[in-house]
């Protein structure tokens, strides 16, 4: 149903600035974390067009004892493709990226609309929600890929 590939960071622009930073700049859309050593990202195409996406950066989390992490990263899919699995895909892709570069623990901050999404595919909360100016309350979430 879906093609799902690694995409450069570029193609995720339009998407993070369309689902997670509508009332902010474009520019607010691209993070240095993007380019750094071992980041990629992943993109979902239905019938050609580019409609879920994440990125996945090394960066530790201090309160987790794990040495090898990976942060997931303005995750989103197009409204009008929910439901049809493509962000698992996305995900589900990008876990075997991560578990073959020998990583075995993945974490992001959720934004806690999508808190049940994330428990769905497999990740925990931890600890309490705070806010994170200017999109709003989130919570951090992880998960043991070993």
């Amino acid at each position: 149903m879906f093609e799902v590939k690694m995409i450069n960071p570029e193609m995720t622009y339009a998407i993070r600035h369309k689902i997670l930073r509508p009332h902010q700049s474009i520019e607010a859309c691209k993070y240095t974390t993007d380019y750094e050593e071992g980041a990629f990202h992943v993109g979902a195409f239905y019938k050609g067009k580019l409609i879920s996406i994440a990125s996945f950066c090394i960066e530790k989390h201090p309160d987790f004892q794990f040495e090898k992490q990976y942060r997931l990263r303005a995750m989103a899919t197009l409204e009008e493709y929910r439901k049809l699995g493509a962000g698992k895909a996305v995900v589900n892709f990008a876990e075997s990226i991560i578990k073959e570069r020998n990583f075995d623990f993945l974490w992001c901050k959720a934004r806690t609309t999508a808190q049940g999404y994330y428990e769905k595919l497999g990740f925990r909360t931890y600890g309490e929600v705070f806010d994170y100016p200017p999109i709003g309350p989130h919570i951090i979430m992880y998960k043991k890929l070993r």
